[in-house]
């Protein structure tokens, strides 16, 4: 019988402001709303001593002398010098403190999620260090994990000490709620499936255990930001296995750069027929210096300065292709649910034949991933 090879597998790891803009003034007799403070009770006409109408206030408050009123540019200027205003200031308009980070819009992701097709109903198991449970961007789409570490400090899936898992899934699926990023399908499942301990190393014994729990528990799309230089039969096989039982299988193609333009560079198990090789290119679809090459990459996603979730309600921007290949889960499960009909094997064929096409096939695969030309396919 022959014996897995304990192999060391690493993270494919090279290791939002508040903006206020003033509405546009126009001369005349159009108006703009202000908030006016007075100085004290406001008296009942002072306002419609400077012209305003009834219908011109809009708003009256109730703990502070502020009403909120349309004025043109002329009754602004007039009210403004009068002794009983404290202040007056235009309403202007206030943004999100939520970023978007340019590879969800870079890969129509964007696009998607204003048609509605933002990942409900589809699960993302993410094999890597765990995934922090507490993050204000993620809590509410982790659904389940599992821990292949039986050690106190490894055993606990949603315990994320390095980092790595927790930014893989912030790229998948953070929450679109008005903080922190935005992910690319961002009412996705997620499941922290903890194969690499908190210092990011783990073995091909344990992403087989990982990935066996995810065919276990019918997971739609698997995504493993991680790599090694050796694979096994054995590896192989539960990856074939996942595919065949119906998993989409994503996997970083690895950093080891481009190999003199002829050496195959891809890790495994990016190597693996049954896996999608993720390459990573830069906010310029240009191909990442770091990233791998080879005849095993199959397509390509951002992952030069992606910025998302890290532990502790935090964000940081990495590079890698562990970066790259949550992109494409992410857009895999947002096309999935468009096009529910479709097989894994139908979904990954779609991914490739609308991919927008950079360059060498060693570099790039097939090209970069759009999902909004895969839905409208």
């Amino acid at each position: 019988m022959k014996k897995l090879i304990l192999g060391t597998f690493t993270a494919a790891l090279v290791a939002a402001p508040f903006h206020v803009s003033a509405a546009p003034q126009d001369n005349g007799n159009d108006k703009e709303e202000y908030l006016i403070q007075f100085d004290g009770p406001a008296e009942a006409g002072l306002l419609n001593a400077f012209g305003v109408d009834n219908e011109d206030i809009l708003h009256e408050y109730n703990y502070l002398p502020v009403h909120l009123v349309e004025l043109t540019e002329e009754q602004a200027e007039a009210m403004e010098k009068h002794p009983h205003v404290a202040a007056l200031d235009e309403n202007a308009e206030v943004h999100t403190l939520q970023d978007i980070p340019y590879g969800i819009e870079q890969v129509q992701s964007l696009d998607v999620q204003g048609l509605g097709f933002r990942g409900q109903g589809m699960s993302v198991a993410v094999l890597d260090t765990g995934i922090d449970i507490n993050h204000q961007d993620l809590y509410d789409n982790i659904q389940g994990g599992y821990s292949v570490f039986t050690d106190s400090a490894n055993s606990n899936p949603f315990y994320d000490e390095n980092g790595h898992g927790t930014h893989v899934a912030g790229t998948v699926a953070a929450l679109d709620n008005d903080i922190g990023v935005l992910g690319a399908a961002p009412e996705a499942d997620l499941y922290a499936v903890k194969v690499l301990s908190n210092e990011g190393s783990g073995s091909l014994a344990g992403i087989a255990e990982g990935i066996e729990w995810s065919i276990a528990n019918d997971i739609d799309i698997i995504n493993m930001s991680l790599g090694g230089s050796q694979g096994s039969s054995i590896l192989e096989e539960f990856t074939d296995l996942a595919y065949q039982e119906g998993s989409l299988v994503v996997a970083a193609a690895g950093n080891s750069g481009k190999g003199l333009g002829f050496f195959n560079t891809v890790g495994y198990p990016a190597q693996y027929d049954s896996a999608i090789a993720v390459a990573a290119v830069d906010a310029n679809n240009n191909t990442a210096s770091f990233s791998s090459a080879g005849p095993a990459v199959e397509i390509s996603a951002p992952g030069v300065d992606i910025r998302s979730t890290t532990p502790g309600n935090n964000y940081q921007s990495f590079n890698g292709t562990s970066m790259a290949a949550p992109h494409v889960a992410g857009v895999a499960a947002q096309v999935w649910q468009a096009r529910p009909e479709l097989s894994n094997s139908e979904l990954r064929e779609l991914l490739n034949s609308t991919a927008l096409p950079l360059g060498s096939a060693r570099d790039y695969g097939n090209g970069l991933i759009q999902a909004a030309d895969a839905v409208n396919n």
